[in-house]
């Protein structure tokens, strides 16, 4: 058999096609918070608020002010004297006359005044921490980043894949995108992953999803070339991880396979034996989907076997049907001889009925 090119030797390539992936990518965690469009038009529009508000406080009680020269506030003049009162400019030409509306300053203005500097203050402050901010979160996130999954791929596949773990109790916290389209990694913060966007054939945008403490690789690309190059890389830099590739043509199985996949899904030749299914028994392919949908009907499961376990096929049938037994890494069908007595630490492959 003709040994398999690692990645390093596809790199070359790689790099040339992809001159935007040469700078160290970045994680995107996903975050509940507004746009800073939406937050600085919103403070913005506090701090009109409050100059219309002085302003009007002033035009109402007009002839209890005065300008520089002892004559009467107009309109004008209120908003001129809003604008410098409210940012501490303070230059004196329009002042409050009597007691009254002295009084009004101080317990409606001055509030007003200090609100607008706190807004003023907040978003400088804002602007200047947000880049600490996110370095703080991502070092933390990094700290807990352990046993994960990478989705290679938040496409169609990527996605019905990542519903899936969602349905087996995985934890959003433990699932990082991977796809060099920026709308699929804002797609995929909004759902609350954490993201990276670049090419995942690039072993720098792997490393960046911390591919070395993951424990399952997902890949999932639109073409079979980018899939082998991907599992190449990410086998390179994980060994023990489990790797599941999907591949549109299944002449090019045996190459993912060869490239360090675990599982290969191929999904051209699976949906054309459903379609042949669906032509003679439709219901055999109702069966299917049902069975491919977990949390709802029929289930598939795999769980050990444990000492408090029957270790009868036979039994463990009257419970849950037992389609396989998993022992030693080889798959064992329910009509295989060897099957037919369990041992601890075999695994089953079952049917469950989910009450949901």
């Amino acid at each position: 058999m003709r040994p398999v090119p690692g990645p390093s030797q596809f790199a070359p390539a790689i790099e040339t096609a992809h001159p935007a992936s040469e700078a160290a990518p970045g994680i995107r965690l996903p975050t509940s918070d507004l746009s800073p469009l939406i937050g600085l038009s919103r403070r913005l529009a506090v701090a009109l608020g409050l100059v219309v508000f002085v302003a009007m406080l002033a035009y109402l009680d007009r002839g209890a002010y005065k300008d520089a020269a002892g004559n009467a506030v107009s309109l004008i003049d209120c908003f001129y004297y809003a604008t410098v009162s409210i940012t501490t400019t303070g230059y004196g030409d329009v002042i409050p006359v009597t007691d009254r509306s002295r009084l009004v300053t101080t317990l409606l203005i001055t509030p007003a005044r200090i609100l607008f500097l706190i807004i003023l203050v907040g978003t400088t402050l804002e602007v200047l921490a947000e880049r600490t901010r996110s370095h703080y979160r991502e070092r933390i996130w990094r700290n807990g980043l352990k046993n994960h999954t990478i989705v290679c791929g938040y496409g169609t596949k990527g996605r019905a894949a990542v519903r899936t773990l969602l349905a087996r109790d995985y934890g959003r916290d433990r699932i990082i995108v991977v796809d060099p389209e920026v709308s699929a990694v804002e797609a995929a913060n909004r759902a609350g992953y954490a993201a990276v966007q670049g090419d995942a054939s690039i072993a720098e945008v792997l490393r960046s999803a911390g591919v070395a403490q993951a424990e399952h690789v997902i890949v999932c690309p639109a073409r079979d070339d980018t899939a082998v190059l991907m599992t190449l890389t990410a086998r390179e830099l994980n060994p023990s991880a489990s790797i599941v590739a999907s591949v549109r043509e299944e002449e090019n199985a045996h190459l993912l396979r060869q490239s360090g996949a675990n599982s290969v899904i191929v999904t051209s030749s699976s949906a054309g034996r459903m379609l042949g299914h669906a032509t003679h028994s439709p219901h055999v392919v109702e069966i299917l989907e049902d069975l491919l949908s977990f949390g709802d009907g029929l289930d598939i499961t795999e769980r050990e076997i444990t000492e408090g376990d029957a270790l009868s096929l036979a039994e463990q049938q009257v419970e849950a049907p037992v389609l396989a037994v998993v022992r030693g890494g080889k798959l064992l069908r329910f009509d295989d001889e060897r099957a037919h007595q369990l041992t601890v630490g075999d695994r089953l492959v079952c049917l469950c009925s989910n009450p949901n």
